[in-house]
Protein backbone atom coordinates (compact mmCIF):
# COMPACT_ATOMS: atom_id res chain seq x y z
CA UNK A 1 0.00 0.00 0.00
CA UNK A 2 1.32 3.43 -0.92
CA UNK A 3 1.84 6.28 1.53
CA UNK A 4 -0.24 8.88 -0.32
CA UNK A 5 -2.88 8.97 -3.04
CA UNK A 6 -3.48 12.40 -4.56
CA UNK A 7 -6.93 12.66 -6.16
CA UNK A 8 -7.34 15.50 -8.66
CA UNK A 9 -10.84 16.03 -10.11
CA UNK A 10 -10.70 18.21 -13.21
CA UNK A 11 -12.72 19.79 -15.97
CA UNK A 12 -11.01 21.49 -18.92
CA UNK A 13 -7.65 22.15 -17.22
CA UNK A 14 -5.21 21.13 -19.99
CA UNK A 15 -2.88 24.10 -19.39
CA UNK A 16 -2.31 23.46 -15.69
CA UNK A 17 -1.96 19.65 -15.64
CA UNK A 18 1.73 19.30 -16.67
CA UNK A 19 2.84 21.86 -14.10
CA UNK A 20 0.67 20.30 -11.39
CA UNK A 21 1.93 16.75 -12.05
CA UNK A 22 5.56 17.91 -12.10
CA UNK A 23 5.08 19.82 -8.84
CA UNK A 24 3.43 16.87 -7.08
CA UNK A 25 6.17 14.48 -8.27
CA UNK A 26 8.91 16.82 -7.05
CA UNK A 27 7.35 17.11 -3.56
CA UNK A 28 6.87 13.34 -3.30
CA UNK A 29 10.45 12.61 -4.37
CA UNK A 30 11.90 15.19 -1.96
CA UNK A 31 10.12 13.52 0.98
CA UNK A 32 10.61 9.95 -0.27
CA UNK A 33 6.87 9.15 -0.31
CA UNK A 34 5.46 6.22 -2.24
CA UNK A 35 2.47 7.68 -4.04
CA UNK A 36 -0.07 7.66 -6.83
CA UNK A 37 -1.70 10.59 -8.59
CA UNK A 38 -5.24 9.82 -9.68
CA UNK A 39 -6.68 12.28 -12.20
CA UNK A 40 -10.47 12.07 -12.62
CA UNK A 41 -11.50 13.79 -15.85
CA UNK A 42 -15.08 14.94 -15.31
CA UNK A 43 -16.05 15.04 -18.99
CA UNK A 44 -13.54 17.61 -20.25
CA UNK A 45 -14.09 18.93 -23.78
CA UNK A 46 -10.53 20.22 -24.28
CA UNK A 47 -7.31 18.17 -24.58
CA UNK A 48 -7.07 17.35 -20.86
CA UNK A 49 -7.30 13.59 -21.44
CA UNK A 50 -4.51 13.59 -24.02
CA UNK A 51 -2.33 15.59 -21.64
CA UNK A 52 -3.02 13.07 -18.87
CA UNK A 53 -2.19 10.20 -21.23
CA UNK A 54 1.22 11.73 -21.97
CA UNK A 55 1.86 12.34 -18.27
CA UNK A 56 1.07 8.69 -17.45
CA UNK A 57 3.58 7.53 -20.06
CA UNK A 58 6.26 9.65 -18.41
CA UNK A 59 5.32 8.92 -14.78
CA UNK A 60 4.13 5.38 -13.85
CA UNK A 61 2.59 6.77 -10.63
CA UNK A 62 -0.05 8.62 -12.66
CA UNK A 63 -3.41 6.89 -13.00
CA UNK A 64 -6.54 8.32 -14.56
CA UNK A 65 -10.26 7.87 -15.02
CA UNK A 66 -12.40 9.63 -17.61
CA UNK A 67 -16.16 10.14 -17.37
CA UNK A 68 -18.25 10.05 -20.55
CA UNK A 69 -19.83 13.36 -19.58
CA UNK A 70 -19.73 15.95 -16.82
CA UNK A 71 -21.14 14.42 -13.62
CA UNK A 72 -19.83 16.96 -11.12
CA UNK A 73 -17.06 17.18 -8.56
CA UNK A 74 -18.79 14.92 -6.03
CA UNK A 75 -18.97 12.02 -8.51
CA UNK A 76 -15.32 12.55 -9.46
CA UNK A 77 -14.21 12.48 -5.82
CA UNK A 78 -16.32 9.41 -5.06
CA UNK A 79 -14.77 7.53 -7.99
CA UNK A 80 -11.31 8.59 -6.82
CA UNK A 81 -12.02 7.45 -3.27
CA UNK A 82 -13.09 4.02 -4.50
CA UNK A 83 -10.03 3.59 -6.72
CA UNK A 84 -7.38 4.97 -4.38
CA UNK A 85 -5.11 2.61 -2.45
CA UNK A 86 -3.02 4.51 0.08
CA UNK A 87 -2.81 5.13 3.81
CA UNK A 88 -3.54 8.84 3.36
CA UNK A 89 -5.68 10.34 0.61
CA UNK A 90 -5.13 13.95 -0.45
CA UNK A 91 -7.61 15.83 -2.63
CA UNK A 92 -6.75 19.01 -4.50
CA UNK A 93 -8.10 21.03 -7.40
CA UNK A 94 -6.39 21.01 -10.78
CA UNK A 95 -6.27 24.79 -11.27
CA UNK A 96 -2.97 25.30 -9.35
CA UNK A 97 -4.72 27.35 -6.66
CA UNK A 98 -3.87 24.52 -4.23
CA UNK A 99 -0.15 24.10 -3.51
CA UNK A 100 1.32 20.55 -3.47
CA UNK A 101 3.91 21.88 -1.01
CA UNK A 102 1.18 21.53 1.64
CA UNK A 103 1.03 17.74 1.20
CA UNK A 104 3.79 16.75 3.70
CA UNK A 105 2.23 18.87 6.47
CA UNK A 106 -1.21 17.38 5.84
CA UNK A 107 0.26 13.88 5.78
CA UNK A 108 1.96 14.38 9.14
CA UNK A 109 -1.26 15.62 10.75
CA UNK A 110 -2.96 12.39 9.74
CA UNK A 111 -0.16 9.94 10.51
CA UNK A 112 1.50 11.58 13.52
CA UNK A 113 -1.23 13.65 15.16
CA UNK A 114 -4.01 11.10 14.66
CA UNK A 115 -6.57 13.16 12.74
CA UNK A 116 -9.18 11.44 10.58
CA UNK A 117 -9.60 14.49 8.31
CA UNK A 118 -7.54 17.63 7.91
CA UNK A 119 -9.17 20.40 5.90
CA UNK A 120 -7.25 23.24 4.34
CA UNK A 121 -8.07 26.78 5.41
CA UNK A 122 -7.39 29.44 2.81
CA UNK A 123 -7.00 32.22 5.34
CA UNK A 124 -5.87 34.72 2.69
CA UNK A 125 -7.90 34.35 -0.48
CA UNK A 126 -7.45 35.74 -3.98
CA UNK A 127 -11.14 35.72 -4.88
CA UNK A 128 -13.52 38.62 -5.57
CA UNK A 129 -15.91 39.82 -2.85
CA UNK A 130 -18.82 38.30 -4.77
CA UNK A 131 -17.32 34.92 -3.89
CA UNK A 132 -15.66 35.48 -0.51
CA UNK A 133 -18.66 37.06 1.26
CA UNK A 134 -21.15 34.27 0.35
CA UNK A 135 -18.44 31.73 1.23
CA UNK A 136 -18.02 33.17 4.73
CA UNK A 137 -21.80 33.12 5.27
CA UNK A 138 -21.99 29.57 3.96
CA UNK A 139 -19.18 28.42 6.28
CA UNK A 140 -20.79 30.11 9.30
CA UNK A 141 -24.13 28.36 8.69
CA UNK A 142 -22.41 25.00 8.19
CA UNK A 143 -20.40 25.40 11.41
CA UNK A 144 -23.55 26.21 13.35
CA UNK A 145 -25.59 23.31 11.99
CA UNK A 146 -22.85 20.65 12.03
CA UNK A 147 -20.96 21.57 15.19
CA UNK A 148 -17.67 21.17 13.29
CA UNK A 149 -15.39 24.16 13.80
CA UNK A 150 -13.80 24.56 10.38
CA UNK A 151 -13.24 27.90 8.69
CA UNK A 152 -13.33 26.65 5.10
CA UNK A 153 -15.54 23.62 4.42
CA UNK A 154 -15.31 24.04 0.65
CA UNK A 155 -11.51 24.04 0.40
CA UNK A 156 -10.53 21.45 -2.18
CA UNK A 157 -7.24 20.68 -0.41
CA UNK A 158 -7.98 18.05 2.24
CA UNK A 159 -6.32 14.98 3.72
CA UNK A 160 -8.15 11.84 4.80
CA UNK A 161 -7.27 8.69 6.63
CA UNK A 162 -7.96 5.73 4.34
CA UNK A 163 -10.77 4.48 6.59
CA UNK A 164 -12.75 7.66 6.01
CA UNK A 165 -12.87 7.60 2.21
CA UNK A 166 -13.73 3.90 2.18
CA UNK A 167 -16.77 4.39 4.43
CA UNK A 168 -18.56 7.40 2.96
CA UNK A 169 -20.34 7.96 -0.33
CA UNK A 170 -20.15 11.38 -1.99
CA UNK A 171 -22.95 12.30 -4.41
CA UNK A 172 -24.89 15.29 -5.74
CA UNK A 173 -23.12 18.40 -4.44
CA UNK A 174 -22.06 16.76 -1.19
CA UNK A 175 -18.31 17.26 -1.70
CA UNK A 176 -18.65 20.49 0.32
CA UNK A 177 -19.82 18.49 3.33
CA UNK A 178 -17.44 15.53 3.45
CA UNK A 179 -16.35 16.49 7.01
CA UNK A 180 -20.02 16.53 8.06
CA UNK A 181 -20.67 13.16 6.42
CA UNK A 182 -17.56 11.73 8.07
CA UNK A 183 -18.71 12.97 11.46
CA UNK A 184 -22.07 11.26 11.06
CA UNK A 185 -20.15 8.09 10.11
CA UNK A 186 -18.30 8.21 13.44
CA UNK A 187 -15.02 9.92 12.52
CA UNK A 188 -14.66 12.62 15.15
CA UNK A 189 -11.05 13.81 14.83
CA UNK A 190 -11.47 16.59 12.28
CA UNK A 191 -8.90 19.38 12.11
CA UNK A 192 -7.68 22.06 9.78
CA UNK A 193 -4.43 23.58 8.57
CA UNK A 194 -3.81 27.03 7.12
CA UNK A 195 -2.80 26.62 3.47
CA UNK A 196 -1.66 28.97 0.74
CA UNK A 197 -4.29 30.10 -1.74
CA UNK A 198 -2.73 30.91 -5.10
CA UNK A 199 -4.30 33.09 -7.82
CA UNK A 200 -5.71 31.12 -10.75
CA UNK A 201 -3.03 30.87 -13.43
CA UNK A 202 -4.97 29.33 -16.32
CA UNK A 203 -8.59 29.17 -17.42
CA UNK A 204 -11.69 30.29 -15.54
CA UNK A 205 -13.67 29.01 -12.59
CA UNK A 206 -16.26 26.30 -13.29
CA UNK A 207 -18.60 27.25 -10.41
CA UNK A 208 -21.30 29.92 -10.34
CA UNK A 209 -23.42 31.53 -7.64
CA UNK A 210 -26.01 28.76 -7.88
CA UNK A 211 -23.64 26.48 -5.94
CA UNK A 212 -24.46 28.33 -2.70
CA UNK A 213 -28.21 27.66 -3.05
CA UNK A 214 -27.60 24.01 -3.93
CA UNK A 215 -25.05 23.78 -1.15
CA UNK A 216 -27.49 25.01 1.49
CA UNK A 217 -30.16 22.54 0.35
CA UNK A 218 -27.58 19.76 0.47
CA UNK A 219 -26.66 20.79 4.01
CA UNK A 220 -30.29 20.43 5.09
CA UNK A 221 -30.41 17.05 3.39
CA UNK A 222 -27.26 15.82 5.14
CA UNK A 223 -28.47 17.15 8.50
CA UNK A 224 -31.80 15.35 8.20
CA UNK A 225 -30.45 12.08 6.80
CA UNK A 226 -27.56 11.95 9.25
CA UNK A 227 -29.76 12.61 12.27
CA UNK A 228 -33.03 10.85 11.44
CA UNK A 229 -32.47 8.33 8.63
CA UNK A 230 -32.49 5.39 11.08
CA UNK A 231 -35.30 6.81 13.25
CA UNK A 232 -37.70 8.86 11.09
CA UNK A 233 -40.49 8.43 13.66
CA UNK A 234 -38.56 10.69 16.04
CA UNK A 235 -38.81 13.52 13.53
CA UNK A 236 -42.20 13.10 11.85
CA UNK A 237 -43.83 11.57 14.92
CA UNK A 238 -42.74 14.42 17.19
CA UNK A 239 -44.05 17.07 14.78
CA UNK A 240 -47.25 15.11 14.29
CA UNK A 241 -47.95 14.73 18.01
CA UNK A 242 -47.29 18.44 18.62
CA UNK A 243 -49.57 19.51 15.77
CA UNK A 244 -52.32 17.08 16.83
CA UNK A 245 -52.35 18.13 20.47
CA UNK A 246 -52.22 21.81 19.56
CA UNK A 247 -55.28 21.44 17.35
CA UNK A 248 -57.05 19.20 19.88
CA UNK A 249 -56.49 21.61 22.78
CA UNK A 250 -57.69 24.60 20.75
CA UNK A 251 -60.85 22.71 19.70
CA UNK A 252 -61.54 21.63 23.30
CA UNK A 253 -60.99 25.20 24.53
CA UNK A 254 -63.52 26.57 22.01
CA UNK A 255 -66.11 23.96 23.00
CA UNK A 256 -65.61 24.55 26.73
CA UNK A 257 -65.84 28.31 26.19
CA UNK A 258 -69.20 27.84 24.46
CA UNK A 259 -70.53 25.55 27.19
CA UNK A 260 -69.54 28.03 29.91
CA UNK A 261 -71.30 30.82 28.02
CA UNK A 262 -74.47 28.70 27.73
CA UNK A 263 -74.37 27.80 31.43
CA UNK A 264 -74.17 31.48 32.41
CA UNK A 265 -76.73 32.53 29.78
CA UNK A 266 -74.17 34.72 28.04
CA UNK A 267 -74.03 35.45 24.29
CA UNK A 268 -71.87 33.00 22.35
CA UNK A 269 -70.81 32.03 18.83
CA UNK A 270 -71.12 28.58 17.37
CA UNK A 271 -67.80 26.76 17.33
CA UNK A 272 -68.04 26.20 13.58
CA UNK A 273 -68.48 29.94 13.03
CA UNK A 274 -65.02 30.69 14.41
CA UNK A 275 -61.96 30.64 12.07
CA UNK A 276 -59.81 29.34 14.94
CA UNK A 277 -61.80 26.10 14.90
CA UNK A 278 -60.83 25.39 11.30
CA UNK A 279 -57.19 26.14 12.05
CA UNK A 280 -57.40 23.64 14.90
CA UNK A 281 -59.02 21.10 12.56
CA UNK A 282 -56.22 21.55 10.03
CA UNK A 283 -53.62 21.09 12.78
CA UNK A 284 -55.28 17.82 13.85
CA UNK A 285 -55.37 16.49 10.28
CA UNK A 286 -51.77 17.52 9.58
CA UNK A 287 -50.68 15.99 12.87
CA UNK A 288 -52.25 12.65 11.97
CA UNK A 289 -50.64 12.75 8.51
CA UNK A 290 -47.20 13.52 9.93
CA UNK A 291 -47.53 10.74 12.49
CA UNK A 292 -48.54 8.23 9.79
CA UNK A 293 -45.63 9.41 7.60
CA UNK A 294 -43.24 8.73 10.47
CA UNK A 295 -44.84 5.34 11.12
CA UNK A 296 -44.53 4.24 7.48
CA UNK A 297 -40.97 5.57 7.22
CA UNK A 298 -40.10 3.66 10.40
CA UNK A 299 -41.48 0.45 8.90
CA UNK A 300 -39.42 0.96 5.75
CA UNK A 301 -36.31 1.74 7.79
CA UNK A 302 -36.69 -1.36 9.95
CA UNK A 303 -36.96 -3.57 6.86
CA UNK A 304 -34.01 -1.96 5.03
CA UNK A 305 -31.11 -4.26 4.18
CA UNK A 306 -28.55 -1.89 5.73
CA UNK A 307 -30.51 -1.08 8.90
CA UNK A 308 -27.54 -2.34 10.98
CA UNK A 309 -24.80 -0.88 8.78
CA UNK A 310 -22.61 0.03 11.73
CA UNK A 311 -18.88 0.49 11.41
CA UNK A 312 -16.17 -1.37 13.32
CA UNK A 313 -13.18 0.75 14.34
CA UNK A 314 -10.85 -2.03 15.52
CA UNK A 315 -10.68 -5.62 16.75
CA UNK A 316 -8.85 -7.57 19.45
CA UNK A 317 -8.75 -11.34 19.20
CA UNK A 318 -11.39 -11.44 16.46
CA UNK A 319 -10.83 -12.30 12.82
CA UNK A 320 -12.59 -10.25 10.16
CA UNK A 321 -15.79 -12.01 9.16
CA UNK A 322 -18.60 -11.28 6.77
CA UNK A 323 -21.58 -9.72 8.46
CA UNK A 324 -24.07 -6.90 8.43
CA UNK A 325 -21.53 -4.22 9.10
CA UNK A 326 -19.16 -2.07 7.14
CA UNK A 327 -15.62 -2.57 8.45
CA UNK A 328 -13.83 0.71 8.95
CA UNK A 329 -10.33 -0.70 9.16
CA UNK A 330 -7.86 -1.44 6.40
Amino acid sequence: MKDIAVIVPLLDEEESLPELESWIARVMDEHDFSYEVLFVDDGSTDNSWEVIRRLSEKNPNVRALRFRRNYGKSAALDAGFKLSDARVVITMDADLQDSPDEIPGLYRKITEEGYDIVSGWKKKRYDPLSKTIPTKLFNAVTRKMSGIHLHDFNCGLKAYRRDVVKNIEVYGEMHRYIPVMAKWAGFQRIGEQVVVHRPRKYGTTKFGMSRFIKGFLDLLSIFFVGKFSKRPMHFFGSLGVLAFFFGFLVAVWLIVEKLIAIAHELPYRNVTDQPLFFLALIAIVVGVQLFMTGFLAEMLSRNAIDRNNYQVADRIGLAERAGSYSAAIS
